[in-house]
């Protein structure tokens, strides 16, 4: 298998050699990992329960674990799962990865789509299962939603949505999300909807949505060949919990699981603790919503840009997004990730991805070294 460089590799290779301005303290708005600590109440949890690393941890996840994400579900998107209906997994990227794979195995000639730009473990996984790609393109034209295309769905057997959307900040409504469940029955393949970033919104009465409510109101209460993707690493600021689920079609996940005891991927026992205790509470996120949301309203003073209703990322076009982001670098010492890293067939060209997870204070003065940058640029 040949998979294609990751971004920040690219990102690496493109500013060999550069000389930063020391003058400036070096900073990096690249990777979406929040820089801050994760709450105490985890990291007790986790420090409690290192008594449970003499036991084997189940494939399938301890129950109080799946009762908590059930939960979690149930109170944030007023979803009652099954236990047949979700998997406590190490994180989402290992699904975004496997799952794809177990799905296409005994296809003879797998299809792919997924949004573009993209998180580049849906490219992975679609190597991996040696699947035809089609992007599904988001644009300023289609206000970076992706466009319902029957041609190109009906040989679908697999299509990835990711909405809250890394890196553009898209919402996707239900209404909009329900045209895409119609679809999946119609033409009858999987649609996954990676929502890693459902829980970084900004205004409670309009709060992204579910693919599992968008399931129920197409008609479709089983969640058949429904499947949504939830992880705590933006959402808790714990990135390395590695705690996720998949949730949805329970005949689907029901030969998932068996696919994963095979793999290895069963979470730590004190692991499965501390993100118990941090899929129960809702509070703890509200903090993190308020600071990402005071970060972009900073964003919209010094660069001028709308506050979108979820995630962490600013989109921003520049131009030449490859001498951009050379040129802050050098004169400012700032990293950022050009949007053609992030994007194939010229998606991406023009822009770059900004992450706001740094607090408050350092997130202004950086973000008035870009500001003063683009005035000359």
């Amino acid at each position: 298998m040949k998979f294609e460089k990751y971004p920040f590799e690219k990102l690496t290779e493109l500013l060999e050699g550069i000389e930063p301005n020391s003058d400036y303290t070096p900073s990096s708005l690249t990777i979406g990992e929040p820089q801050f600590d994760t709450p105490l109440f985890i990291q007790e949890t986790l420090k409690n329960s290192t008594n449970l690393l003499n036991k084997y941890p189940k494939s399938a996840g301890e129950d109080n674990l799946k009762e908590a994400m059930i939960k979690f579900n149930r109170e944030r998107f007023g979803v009652e799962l099954k236990k047949s209906e979700i998997i406590p997994t190490f994180g989402t990227r290992e699904v975004l990865f496997n799952m794809p794979q177990y799905l296409l195995f005994d296809k003879k000639e797998p299809v792919m789509a997924y949004t573009n730009p993209f998180y580049q473990i849906y490219e992975g996984a679609a190597i991996a299962s040696r699947a035809k790609v089609y992007h599904l393109d988001l644009t300023p034209q289609n206000n970076f939603k992706p466009e319902v295309n029957n041609e190109i769905l009906k040989e679908c057997d697999l299509v990835i949505l990711n909405f809250p959307n890394n890196p553009t900040s898209a919402v996707i409504d239900l209404d909009e999300l329900v045209v895409w469940v119609k679809k999946a029955l119609e033409f009858d393949f999987v649609l996954i909807n990676d929502e890693c970033y459902s829980e970084l919104y900004f205004d409670e009465k309009n709060k992204p949505v579910s693919i599992l409510n968008a399931s129920i109101k197409a008609g479709n209460p089983t969640f058949k060949n429904i499947i949504a993707l939830n992880s705590i690493s933006k959402r808790s600021s714990a990135p390395g919990l590695r705690s996720g689920f998949v949730c949805g079609d329970a005949n689907i996940l029901k030969g998932y699981m068996q696919y994963r005891t095979y793999i290895g991927c069963a979470v730590p026992l004190p692991i499965q603790e501390a993100s118990r205790v941090a899929w129960e509470d809702m509070e703890h996120v509200k903090v993190f919503q308020d600071t990402y949301k005071k970060n972009f309203e900073i964003a919209k003073e010094i660069l001028g840009v709308e506050i979108p209703k979820a995630t962490f990322y600013i989109w921003l076009e520049v131009g030449n997004e490859l001498e951009f982001t050379k040129e802050l670098y050098r004169q400012k010492n700032v990293k950022v990730l050009p949007g053609s890293f992030l994007g194939r067939n010229g998606i991406g060209k023009g822009y770059i991805r900004i992450a706001l997870v740094e607090n408050e204070t350092k997130t202004k003065e950086v973000l008035q070294r870009i500001a003063d940058f683009q005035t000359n640029w």
